[in-house]
This record gives C-alpha cells, sequence and structure tokens, in this order.
C-alpha cells in the first residue's frame, strides 16, 4: 500500500506524515531488536522528552526514536506513540529504504512510521558512523538553543520535509554524536550518536545545562528585585 499525505496547511500540523509512504502491514518485531532503545526512549519519556500533553501541540504526541538495522535501513517508533510510557514491539516498524530526493519511505510493520522518519533516514546517509536518533521536544532546551551552542535549522524549513531532513543531515557529516535544533519545529531536537546511550546522555547532559542556566537567570532576577 503506498500513500502520500502532503501538509500544505499553514496551520499547525505535527505529526501529520508529508512524504509518500509505502508501508506493508507485517509481524511485529523480535523483542530483542527493540529492547534497549525502548529502555531509554522510557528514561526520555519520564524526563518529558517525549509525551503527549493536552496544552501542548494541540493534545499531540510528541517525540520518536530509531536506531540504525542497516546501511540504509532503521527501526523507528511508529506514528504517535510519544504519549505512551513504554512500547510495546508492536509500537516499532522497519523502514527498509527511503529516498530524501524523491520524498518517499518504505516501510514495514505492525504500526506506520513516525512523521519524522524521512529525518531520520537523512542523518543515518549522512555519517554511517551513526546509530541512534533520537527526536525530543523541549521547550527549555529549544528557547536556550543559542546560549547552549546548539546548532539550528533555518525557522522557515518545516518539520518532517526533504529540507529539514537534508539541514539536519548537514550538521550530522563530520559528528559522530550531537544534538540540533529544528528552528521551524517548535521545541524539536534531534540527538544522534554511535550508539542509544551515547545519544540518550547528551540530551541529559544538555538538559541538565539548561536547567542550569534558567536557575541562574532566576535568581539574578530574584537578587535584582531586592526580593
Amino acid at each position: 500500500m503506498t500513500k502520500a499525505i502532503i501538509s500544505n496547511s499553514t496551520n499547525f500540523d505535527e505529526g501529520v506524515i508529508k512524504f509518500a509512504l509505502a508501508f506493508n502491514h507485517g509481524p511485529s518485531l523480535a523483542a530483542e531488536a527493540v529492547a534497549e532503545l525502548d529502555v531509554w526512549r522510557q528514561i526520555l519519556y519520564r524526563l518529558g522528552l517525549t509525551g503527549c500533553d493536552p496544552s501542548r501541540y494541540q493534545g499531540l504526541a510528541y517525540g520518536n526514536v530509531s536506531q540504525r538495522s542497516g546501511a540504509n535501513s532503521f527501526i523507528i517508533s511508529g506514528t504517535q506513540t510519544g504519549g505512551k510510557p513504554c512500547l510495546s514491539p508492536d509500537d516499532y516498524c522497519q523502514i527498509l529504504d527511503f529516498d530524501l530526493g524523491k520524498n518517499r519511505v518504505r516501510a514495514e510493520g505492525p504500526i506506520e512510521p513516525s512523521s519524522e522518519a524521512l529525518t531520520h533516514g537523512a542523518v543515518y546517509s549522512a555519517n554511517p558512523h551513526i546509530n541512534c536518533v533520537l527526536h525530543i521536544h523541549s521547550p527549555i532546551l529549544w528557547r536556550n538553543t543559542v546560549k547552549l551552542g546548539i546548532p539550528q535549522t533555518d525557522p522557515t524549513i518545516a518539520y518532517g520535509t526533504p529540507e529539514m531532513g537534508l539541514a539536519v543531515g548537514r550538521g550530522a557529516v563530520d559528528l559522530n554524536q550531537g544534538i540540533i535544533s529544528m528552528g521551524g519545529h517548535e521545541d524539536g531536537l534531534i540527538a544522534f550518536a554511535e550508539t542509544i546511550a551515547q545519544a540518550a546522555l547528551l540530551l541529559v547532559q544538555y538538559l541538565a545545562e539548561a536547567e542550569k542556566l534558567d536557575f541562574i537567570e532566576r535568581y539574578t532576577a530574584f537578587v535584582g528585585a531586592g526580593l
């Protein structure tokens, strides 16, 4: 089954698939294939980096994770699964291949892939040493992007598009691990590394730095007000 769901709306469209998807419904992945990825994803969920909040993004789930499974293939969490505290093998699918230039993804499994699948693929294509990509949402990280020295994509580039994939991919070419802020995707960031643990710990490290910046800013304002 092939379908293309392309959103040209200027309204909020989080979670909308913007690439041509050739999807074959198939069996669940083996538990062993997703165990490590999901354990770290559970930690990200507890930190609020994936989730579902009625007051944000029109109540849609956010965050997705993946790991490389071949030269041009990877395992990724399914669409709109970000709000679950932990996932099962039924919540992941296999990206068989993708074409950034043609805006196409071919996948199979029990669930369709995340709308950010093409961006994950672009990172894997950019650097063969990268084996994990984590897409999270964090208001505190996103607003402190410049202070933290995190590179940011052009704010005019929308999420889930080939342009976003190319922009993020360029940032990963010479780095075996790193974090990139998605300027045109509210609160969105991408972390990548050679291992799942490295990518997740990098996010935690940056989150701690962002929290420290906010602490100093609050305390300085408190002292300045003479309180």
